[in-house]
């Protein structure tokens, strides 16, 4: 096992991975830009580095200095959490030339899934669902893509294939109207990540997000933790998710997850990682492959029983699995809400001085966060300052320890999107289960 880790990241997921490596009586070294000196984990951890101003570029995106600061302070390894760098394949392979071990996949299993093209094609040969699409980048063939888009069938999405986020994205109607959204989503792709590559898929116009959360040691062992439903989303970021996806075929379920358990293996993965869906009429539709822990994780935990970054943490730094599938069961429903420090209203971030935190407790109720009263949430960063958990033996019960949690809850001082969440977990559409990706959005009149 690792004898001390660095934390390349902040707020409530630095946290986390602080508190599993302290179970793993594993010695822990935070990182923080000084605007974040005053964070919990910073506070809390073995060691603390400052690696620069708060731009996140001279800070959480600056690897000379996070790989100076395991140098300085004996790191074996590195966590980076979700964001930041947690996908970068040029940082996981300088850590790697460093001498230390990355917490993740290795560089090339990273650069092969953030490459939607080649994702895509693994996942056709491990025989997981796609989207029917192009079958690969587009050529520069105005007459070809207008071949390949009615062989679809319109509507199409034409997708930049270093895109994420939902950045580099163009939904297309009309065969007219195929060949300049093409030029435009490829001149948009080189402005913003500097590969122009696009390629094409059928547009799903109602469908559900649902993921698959797996864990894989890189040894020839792979096991799923069943699946998530992250619908509600507004513009293409999560706001409330739930574990497991409701109203889904238990067999059509196992299905896709032998296939994702299947693709881990033959692409070597190791670690902790997500497949994400789109899933409409009864069919699942691979549409990229997270390759790091989620912000969500915490309702898989809830209904699993199984502390995700600490098992992320034992593979990555080589041993096998701990668990097999037989071991790892159902348990009950969870809900998770991102609480956000924002002006409920315009969904402008709204930093600021923490004057009260109070968590809601209880059987059931999880908290995830870094607050503290008198915490001053900066302005530079993600807006997210806490994860409110609920778990029961039915979905139901999920439901009703929620909306009594967020009653509970109390941000004094700055503005946050509860009362938003409140809204959503009393709401008789959503009560019911399986709202698409574009309900929250239309609910918002967006």
């Amino acid at each position: 096992m690792f004898d001390k880790v660095l934390i390349a990241n902040r707020g409530e997921i630095a946290l986390r991975i602080l508190r599993a490596c302290k179970e793993l009586d594993i010695k822990t070294v935070a990182v923080y830009s000084k605007a974040d000196r005053d964070l919990k984990h910073v506070r809390l951890a073995d060691e603390s580095v400052c690696i620069g101003p708060h731009p996140s570029t001279a800070s959480y995106l600056n690897i000379p200095a996070i790989i100076a600061a395991m140098e300085i302070t004996d790191s074996v390894a590195v966590h980076p959490g979700y964001g930041f760098l947690a996908e970068n394949a040029d940082f996981a392979e300088q850590v790697q030339k460093s001498g230390f071990t990355f917490i993740g996949p290795d560089p090339d299993v990273i650069r092969m899934m953030g490459d939607k093209v080649c994702a895509i094609e693994a996942m056709k040969k491990a025989g997981v669902p796609t989207v029917p699409g192009s079958g690969g980048a587009l050529p520069d063939d105005r007459e070809e893509c207008i071949r390949i888009g009615n062989r679809i069938g319109f509507p199409v999405i034409i997708k930049a294939a270093a895109g994420g986020g939902g950045r580099g994205m163009r939904v297309v109607h009309t065969e007219s109207a195929l060949w300049n959204s093409i030029q435009l989503t490829k001149a948009e792709a080189g402005a913003a990540f500097g590969d122009d590559t696009v390629y094409m898929e059928k547009y799903l116009q109602n469908p559900r997000h649902v993921e698959v959360q797996v864990m894989s040691d890189g040894q020839g062992n792979a096991v799923h933790f069943f699946d998530r439903d992250c619908s509600l989303q507004r513009r293409h970021q999560k706001v409330l998710e739930e574990a497991p996806a409701p109203g889904i075929d238990m067999a059509i379920r196992e299905e896709v997850y032998a296939a994702c358990v299947k693709a881990c293996i033959e692409i070597g993965y190791r670690g902790a990682g997500t497949f994400e869906f789109l899933y409409e009429d009864g069919n699942f539709y691979f549409i990229e492959m997270n390759t790091r822990i989620q912000v969500e994780h915490p309702v898989t935990e809830m209904i699993t029983g199984f502390d995700l970054i600490k098992e992320q943490i034992r593979v990555c730094a080589g041993h096998k699995l701990s668990v097999t599938q037989a071991d790892i069961k159902l348990n009950g429903h969870a809900f998770e809400c991102r609480i956000n420090a924002e002006d409920p209203k315009t969904f402008m971030p709204c930093p600021g001085k923490v004057e009260k935190f109070h968590a809601p407790g209880g059987l059931g109720v999880r908290v995830d966060s870094h607050l503290y009263g008198g915490y001053s949430v900066p302005p530079y960063y993600d807006s997210m300052i806490a994860k409110i958990i609920t778990h029961g033996e039915t979905r139901d019960i999920a439901l009703r320890r929620m909306r009594v949690a967020l009653d509970e809850l109390v941000v004094g001082g700055i503005k946050t999107n509860t009362d938003l969440q409140k809204d959503l977990v009393r709401d008789s559409e959503f009560a019911k289960g399986g709202v698409n990706i574009h309900y929250l959005e239309k609910k918002l009149g967006l």
